[in-house]
């Protein structure tokens, strides 16, 4: 894969890439939004802790299908609250702080989701040959 991210824009605000090549012939892997949900059940409370549940279950689902965080091509992440972001972003970045090329990624602040405790989700696709 190739980061872009050209000089005729603003450089990005975080650890990630404006955009991602994929070469040719690659396997993709897209994730459903994953939760802080540990498995036993528990719910942490702090969005760091939730978000390294979320990329524990995704490196899981990687693993899977022969890949790993160097294979991550995008992030998409959600938020409840501006509050969240710094913990989630601390997570992401420790997860993704041995990659070659950092992914392109996405971060929304949203309303809520299916219970009031989660307040991170996160989905990736990545490509691998």
């Amino acid at each position: 894969m190739r980061a872009l991210s050209p000089n005729t824009i603003s450089a990005p605000v975080a650890r990630y890439s404006h955009g991602v090549e994929i070469p040719a012939g690659h396997r993709l892997v897209r994730t459903s939004g994953q939760l802080g949900l540990a498995t036993d059940g528990a719910v942490p409370s702090g969005a760091l802790e939730q978000a390294r549940i979320c990329f524990g279950n995704i490196a899981a689902i990687l693993a899977e299908a022969g890949m790993d965080a160097a294979d991550v091509c995008h992030v998409s992440a959600f938020v409840t609250g501006r509050e969240h972001m710094t913990g989630y972003m601390q997570a992401r970045d420790a997860w993704l702080s041995d990659v070659p090329v950092l992914p392109s990624s996405t971060l929304l602040i949203v309303s809520g989701f299916t219970r009031p405790e989660f307040v991170v989700e996160v989905e990736v696709w990545a490509a691998a040959p």
